[in-house]
């Protein structure tokens, strides 16, 4: 869907107007973060955020998949598969699954490591531990109880922070933010705005670790747009940080067209891009998430990978390590 202006602008007669049901969705989100939820039987470890729409959760499941190698772990995702057609549960297979299948973003992850899609999260849970997991990493899902967690590291963009604060539909929060504060165990900000200052003081006031980190652009990639005119899209959460970092990046984005996140490209509409390209002369360059979609047309639009990097990368690997062991001594 296509985030509504009002959800990141000043209190709008919108958002008043859907107070009550706003209140009526909270009340039922907040209840049901209070179920219990199944005991996976190894650490689960969710990547989370408050609302609706991007903040970085894909490269953080990725940056976490490494660190947890790096500790000897097999990690292995856990997602719902949100734009695919199939229930699960399934591994991912990238030379056999489209998007439409399995989603976009569980289709990019499983490029990098196992991926289990299942509508149901757990009942994709014994698949995962069949595929070796000693660490399952849960891609969204903060707000479903299904599966006790080990560990919520909730990402949020310091450009937007939570937007107006309001509950969907008045706002993007997916829940009242008290009780989501009171279950993030790990706050990671992104970039280097305010946006997110207030919650980062609620969260290390608990105790709790924030985390700073940025989206790392691929170098070589960097190099080779450097130079070009680029007609830059995206169907993401937040277009617009995508093509700030291009720009950030030194890339002359001459045209940028936006879409909802997730949003299924037509035949018309990449036909009508990639004839646009050649007539004035433009790279076409897209995320990774947008190409998961377009595989298809892979030889003629450029994929801009990042990578997230954490400004304590020593922070992290000691909470990860510190809820591992703590989970394993559980009873």
């Amino acid at each position: 869907m296509r985030e509504p202006g009002f959800w990141h602008g000043p209190a709008s007669l919108n958002s008043h107007l859907l107070k009550p049901l706003a209140a009526l969705y909270g009340a039922v989100a907040a209840q049901r973060l209070r179920h219990k939820g199944l005991n996976a039987g190894i650490p689960v470890l969710c990547v989370g955020n408050y609302h609706v729409g991007g903040a970085g959760k894909t490269p953080t499941v990725l940056a976490l998949a490494k660190l947890l190698r790096e500790l000897g772990e097999t990690p292995v995702v856990l997602s719902r598969g949100y734009g695919g057609e199939l229930r699960g549960p399934i591994r991912v297979d990238p030379e056999r699954h489209a998007a439409s299948d399995v989603g976009d973003e569980p289709l990019m992850l499983a490029g990098h490591l196992p991926v289990v899609v299942s509508r149901k999260r757990a009942e994709g849970v014994p698949l995962a531990r069949s595929q070796g997991a000693t660490v399952i990493l849960m891609d969204d899902g903060f707000q479903n109880p299904s599966i006790i967690k080990d560990a919520s590291l909730i990402v949020i963009d310091s450009e937007r922070g939570l937007g107006n604060g309001k509950v969907f539909p008045a706002g993007p929060l997916r829940a009242p933010l008290r009780p989501q504060l009171a279950r993030t165990d790990a706050l990671i900000v992104v970039g280097d705005g305010s946006a997110a200052a207030p919650v980062a003081v609620e969260i290390a006031a608990q105790g709790k670790p924030v985390l700073s980190a940025h989206l790392k652009p691929d170098e070589a990639v960097v190099a080779q747009l450097r130079g070009k005119r680029v007609l830059a899209f995206a169907g993401i959460g937040d277009p617009a940080r995508f093509f700030n970092t291009l720009r950030a990046s030194g890339i002359e984005v001459v045209e940028q067209r936006a879409f909802a996140d997730h949003h299924p490209y037509s035949l018309v509409e990449i036909e009508g891009l990639i004839t646009e390209g050649k007539r004035d002369g433009l790279t076409l360059v897209t995320t990774e998430k947008d190409l998961a979609r377009l595989r298809d047309w892979s030889q003629q639009i450029v994929p801009f990978p990042v990578t997230l990097e954490f400004g304590e990368p020593t922070l992290l690997r000691k909470f990860i390590a510190d809820r591992l062991f703590k989970a394993r001594e559980k009873p």
